[in-house]
């Protein structure tokens, strides 16, 4: 028996370049180009002209890359033009196989379609390909139809391909039994590899949607930092970019993969998963004496007690006074009674003023507010006597900045003592196993002085440091929250210079934050219009242009 060796060598070269097209496909996690390598390659192995790949959805074979190299046509996949083509349906409107077109009969009988000529075979309808042809002047002649079966036996695409060439003429032939067998390995490795990738891919979108559902119920639970969950980690990706992007300076040699950039995104998501747990009252507490309802309103009461009871002490006195004909006594008494309510009126608006969470509050005002409880007596419901203001209310209303008491800003602190319980708790796959020490370092400080754990500078990853910048440039230009109003541009990046500084922030992060304008960058995006004012970086302390 006579053996071709030239046919052999041919068979054995298609045989390595399958095998390299294998690798190249377990390493590709873009679907698209994923899609591409196959066709281009079956094309390539069987030297064929052109070439069209279909996926199965809902009951229909969706065209997603097309070519045709005598042609010049390149249809989706990587090129960004679309394939402007209906799906070609499995079954007909009364339920029956589509077998006459030969993508779907491959498809439906799970098996290859190998066709000399198109133009001379029966039984498959090939009129849209020869309106094709005639509008082109191209012939449309051999067909290797394979239908792409993945692990499971389940055929979730066909490969086709067409006018396969003579190697030494270019003429138009037969695909051969080698072709066919060499493109159903293909598409077989292919479905195999894409059904992986689209696990994973499902997999993903899985996560980031329960990632989203736990952000939605600490949205549900207080309206005031719900959309932080959501720009944190945006702010969190432009700051990342901007600092992979400097080819200068400390972080010239910080380099973020694909892979890096998921990890750091998942991490800004999950920064705050722990206000799951934080009371609600606590989270919106929006004025100093605010529980479940503001308790300024039984301050209230007691001072309209007070004005009461003063008034029937006025009249009692003036009825004696004018029993004995003391009329002078009748008008000191009601200007006396005047002055009282004035000043009862005067500490009741300052008490209603203290209330609400100032950025700073003097001290002249916190011994104010102390000096009013301890002095000024009403009497209870029970009739007694006692302090207009209890001391665990002086102790509210004399919060030196915003509106929560040492108390119950540990019960807030603690939510990132939580987080990271949650999230060392979970399996991490190695490509995501940085995610807790990445989301739970964001209240850290440069100088170790942050919580929960004390870190310093050197102790904390560069991501950590990152959504640390994020969070706090965040929170001082959030509009929604209940105490204050979100700053403009100017006074929260003067604030964050000061931060940085202090030694509380990663210096060239900052640097790279203010320089590569990513605050500008946030601002359009997520803040007001009335926030986004002229900054003048030369006046931002700290930063070094």
């Amino acid at each position: 028996m006579r053996i071709d060796v030239e046919s052999a060598f041919d068979f054995y070269d298609r045989a390595e370049e399958l095998n390299r097209v294998g690798i190249a496909l377990s390493r590709e996690k873009d679907i698209n180009r994923l899609l591409e390598i196959v066709l281009l390659a079956a094309k390539r192995i069987t030297q064929a002209d052109a070439g069209t790949l279909y996926r199965i959805e809902d009951a229909h074979l969706r065209f997603e890359i097309m070519r045709t190299d005598s042609l010049g046509i390149a249809l989706g996949g990587t090129t960004g033009r679309p394939i402007q083509l209906d799906p070609i349906p499995l079954f007909n409107e009364k339920g029956q196989p589509n077998e006459a077109m030969v993508v779907a009969y491959a498809a439906l009988r799970e098996s290859t379609v190998n066709i000399a000529d198109a133009y001379a075979v029966q039984g498959f309808d090939f009129s849209g390909t020869r309106s094709f042809d005639a509008k082109t002047g191209y012939r449309s002649q051999s067909f290797l139809t394979v239908p792409m079966k993945n692990h499971e036996d389940e055929v979730i695409g066909v490969l086709q391909l067409i006018n396969a060439r003579d190697a030494r003429t270019g003429e138009i032939i037969a695909f051969s039994e080698a072709d066919q067998r060499l493109a159903e390995s293909l598409a077989s490795q292919a479905a195999i590899v894409l059904t992986t990738r689209l696990l994973i891919t499902q997999l993903e979108q899985l996560f980031e949607s329960f990632i989203n559902l736990i952000n939605a119920a600490i949205d549900d639970k207080s309206p005031y930092t719900g959309r932080h969950c959501e720009r944190v980690p945006a702010l969190t990706m432009m700051l990342a970019e901007a600092a992979h992007a400097s080819s200068d300076g400390a972080l010239r040699e910080f380099i973020m993969t694909d892979t890096d950039r998921y990890e750091l995104k998942i991490a800004g998501l999950l920064h705050d998963c722990g206000k799951i747990t934080t009371p609600v009252h606590v989270v919106d507490k929006a004025t100093k004496l605010e529980t479940i309802f503001d308790r300024i309103q039984l301050i209230d009461t007691r001072f309209e007690v007070l004005k009461r009871d003063t008034q029937i002490a006025m009249l009692r006195g003036q009825i004696e006074a004018m029993e004995r004909g003391d009329t002078g006594e009748v008008a000191r008494l009601s200007s006396q009674c005047q002055q009282v309510l004035a000043d009862l009126s005067e500490e009741q608006t300052f008490l209603r003023h203290s209330n609400i969470g100032s950025e700073v509050m003097s001290v002249e005002d916190q011994e104010r507010v102390r000096s009013i409880g301890a002095h000024r007596k009403w009497r209870n419901e029970r009739g007694e006597h006692t302090n207009v203001l209890s001391d665990e209310e002086m102790i509210n209303l004399t919060i030196r900045s915003g509106t929560l008491t040492a108390t119950e800003r540990q019960i807030i602190n603690h939510h990132i003592e939580v987080t990271i319980q949650m999230l060392e708790s979970l399996p991490w796959p190695r490509h995501l196993r940085n995610v807790p020490e990445y989301a739970g370092g964001h209240h850290e400080r440069m100088d170790g002085k942050g919580y929960p754990r004390g870190l310093t500078r050197e102790q904390m990853s560069i991501p950590a440091r990152i959504i640390g910048i994020a969070d706090i440039f965040e929170a001082l230009t959030a509009a929604d929250r209940p105490y204050k109003k979100g700053k403009k541009l100017t006074e929260a990046l003067a604030i964050l210079g000061k931060l940085k500084v202090n030694n509380h922030i990663d210096p060239d992060l900052f640097d790279v934050f203010i320089r590569e304008k990513v605050w500008l960058k946030f601002a359009h995006e997520f803040l007001d219009d009335e926030q986004i004012d002229e900054v003048d970086l030369s006046r931002i302390p700290g930063f070094r242009n």
